[in-house]
């Protein structure tokens, strides 16, 4: 799928391999177009680091001086990575203040249903006394 106007992509979670890289960044840039991509990444990611590292310095851009001396990665780690990523800790990005605000909703609108289930069983109760006593 090409999304015309793409001019930056972000990668929360680090590609398990170089080509996997170059695919997610090349949603930017499209048609001599130029864009920016950021990855963000942890400890946990170093050994994945080189591989990405070498394909963005042969593309032209530049590169820290420490990603080019880290360990290469042998062909048995890398095999375990691209079945099984790492795992990691979910996160959540909206702001505490709408989750608050969520919540209060969310308390409200179950007080409400429950105000309307109390009324609608109040009123049929009060049919039903009256059928009965007539």
């Amino acid at each position: 799928i090409d999304f015309k106007g793409v001019n930056m992509v972000i990668n929360y979670d680090l590609p398990t391999s170089a080509v996997e890289y170059i695919h997610r960044i090349g949603r930017t840039g499209r048609a001599g177009h130029r864009g920016k991509a950021v990855t963000f990444f942890t400890e946990d990611d170093k050994p994945l680091l080189r591989s990405i590292a070498n394909v963005i310095q042969r593309a032209g851009c530049p590169v820290p001086e420490y990603l080019k001396h880290l360990p290469k990665l042998q062909s048995k780690q890398k095999k375990k990575f691209i079945k099984k990523p790492l795992t990691r800790e979910s996160i959540c990005t909206t702001p505490k203040c709408f989750l608050k605000k969520g919540k209060m909703k969310m308390k409200t609108t179950k007080e409400n249903t429950k105000e309307k289930k109390k009324g609608k069983e109040a009123k049929e109760g009060s049919k039903l006394q009256t059928v009965s006593g007539s």
